[in-house]
């Protein structure tokens, strides 16, 4: 990735204040973007959660296409998302 990827990181990872990564996200993001992010996040949460892939296409009104990304990522043994969402769901912990 080139540098302003790796600045991006960089700024993420110092964001600590819920208020100013909320802030950061929407100047930085189109309402649309923010939108795109979340779909993606939530279909995520449903697919680890072990949701029928075909239910979640209908509940977000998505193609299956779109899926099979976040359910090959979650296949993957070293997925960071699978561990993030394996430390708030098998611990009982919510989002």
């Amino acid at each position: 990735m080139d540098e302003s990827f790796e600045d991006l990181l960089k700024l993420f990872a110092k964001t600590t204040d819920h208020d100013d990564m909320r802030q950061l996200l929407e100047e930085l993001l189109t309402p649309n973007e923010l939108k795109d992010l979340i779909l993606r996040w939530n279909l995520m949460k449903d697919l680890y959660r072990g949701k029928p892939q075909r239910e979640i296409a209908a509940a977000y009104g998505i193609s299956l296409c779109k899926i099979t990304r976040g359910s090959k990522i979650l296949k993957q043994k070293d997925a960071y998302t699978k561990r993030i969402l394996s430390d708030r769901y098998d611990d009982h912990l919510r989002i």
